[in-house]
């Protein structure tokens, strides 16, 4: 098989978006755009995939990192002039180049794979994406010869009354052999309205040199719809969404109402795990196997254990292990590390914190930069108090000791094994094993004095 490159096309400012965030960055269901293409075109084991960007074009490296290689389309001339930026990558190079948009994010791998094949199977120069659409008005038109091959493309403005009724067009994803790419992108005239080289100029140039001009027509139409404006951002979202919950369900996840649960494209959930409404689960979060999700619980970048409940709660980047209870509305913030048959309950907050197998904080606590044994019980209104202003600092508490309510423990502070905070305690200094502390003043009673003040 010969080689495949891949040429993002990035540069567009979108205006249409009123936005100062770059186009192709905006998000659909926690991705960026261009991240969704890239991920997709990843999995085609590509030789290259080069990224044309312009403005904003150092955050744009930032999210795809070292996905990609990167040229700079310095002025906006149009698409031909875009693909002719790459060609520091790929002139010479023999085999075939994918030209994809990077505001497409509903393109998927096995449609790009199914081109690519068609074209290499068809031995042609140029193949066309296209897709059937019921309202095509706004497309180019796809014109076949009487050999069902691509005769021209032809822009609604110029097309007949005739070509209109045409409802095959271009979706802007195209398939060229690689060396009759570059040779003729440098023929591409500017000579049009908008003074641009467009890229489907290399279509004609190909024809007049008898080369073998193909379109492959997709079955789904959505897959191929470009973002422009903030209503087809909506649209994106909502067909991603009804995409990555319909895969869920089909594979023995139970969503209670799909069309207001939120799954990112790069989330793992087992089987018979159920997800209540109202949920937005992101990033590079993993659930296994019969855990209950929600309702109207946010997760992002975590891994849930088997048979945890997490209700109206919060979690950001940790980990969480089996048989948890966690919420309901309580927040785990990044870095905790959660062991089996744990208990969070409502209104606690956990941050950079390791609590171990079978302990409990069920209420109104704050555990940050703490380490927590096994079999702790971590009474109401505990706080670790962590930070002097300027340091953070840790607070250990060794398995089986008890923390009364209302406890402050004053980090750096070790509270051993068995240990019996009394409630209302404010602990500075390390606690013995099997020790009860209390940090109390003597409690004073003035005599009439409440009724007198009155």
């Amino acid at each position: 098989m010969s080689k495949r490159f891949a040429v993002v096309l990035a540069a567009g400012k979108g205006t249409r978006m009123k936005s100062k965030l770059y186009k192709v960055l905006h998000p659909v269901l926690g991705k960026p755009m261009v991240q969704h293409v890239v991920d997709q075109l990843k999995s085609l084991k590509l030789a290259s995939i080069t990224t044309v960007v312009g403005f904003g074009a150092e955050k744009v490296q930032e999210q795809l990192g070292e996905d990609s290689n990167y040229v700079i389309q310095e002025e906006q001339l149009g698409t031909g002039h875009a693909v002719l930026q790459a060609e520091k990558y790929l002139k010479d190079q023999k085999g075939t180049t994918l030209v994809v948009c990077g505001d497409t994010p509903l393109l998927t791998a096995e449609t790009l794979q199914s081109v690519l094949q068609f074209h290499e199977k068809e031995e042609a120069k140029v193949t066309i994406l296209t897709a059937h659409s019921e309202n095509p008005a706004g497309y180019g038109r796809i014109v076949r010869n009487e050999n069902n091959q691509v005769e021209k493309i032809v822009e609604e403005k110029d097309a007949s009354s005739e070509e209109k009724l045409i409802k095959e067009i271009n979706t802007g994803t195209y398939c060229f052999d690689n060396e009759l790419l570059f040779q003729a992108l440098k023929q591409v005239s500017n000579d049009n309205a908008q003074g641009e080289y467009y890229l489907p100029d290399v279509i004609e140039i190909a024809q007049q040199q008898q080369e073998k001009v193909l379109a492959f027509q997709t079955e789904d139409f959505n897959e191929t719809i470009g973002v422009n404006d903030r209503i087809a951002l909506s649209q994106a979202e909502t067909i991603m969404k009804q995409r990555i919950n319909n895969y869920h369900m089909r594979n023995g996840v139970t969503l209670i109402d799909p069309a207001n649960t939120y799954i990112g494209a790069d989330v793992k959930i087992a089987s018979d795990v159920v997800i209540y409404p109202g949920c937005v689960i992101n990033g590079e979060t993993e659930i296994e196997e019969d855990a209950q999700i929600g309702p109207n619980s946010e997760i992002t970048d975590c891994h849930i254990g088997s048979n945890t409940k997490v209700k109206h709660s919060a979690a950001t980047s940790s980990y969480i292990g089996e048989r948890v209870q966690i919420g309901p509305f309580a927040h785990i913030r990044p870095d905790a590390n959660i062991g089996n048959d744990v208990k969070i309950g409502n209104f606690v907050e956990v941050k950079k914190s390791k609590i171990y197998n079978g302990s409990k904080v069920s209420h109104l606590s704050y555990i940050g930069d703490a380490e927590v044994g096994s079999n702790v019980n971590i009474g109401c209104g505990t706080i670790t108090v962590n930070y002097d202003g300027k340091n953070k600092f840790l607070t250990k508490i060794e398995d089986d000791a008890f923390i009364g309510c209302n406890a402050n423990l004053i980090a750096p502070v070790t509270i051993g094994k068995g240990a019996l905070i009394a409630a209302g305690s404010t602990i500075s200094e390390d606690v013995p094993g099997d020790a009860l502390s209390i940090e109390r003043s003597k409690q004073v009673n003035k005599e009439g004095y409440a009724k007198k003040y009155k």
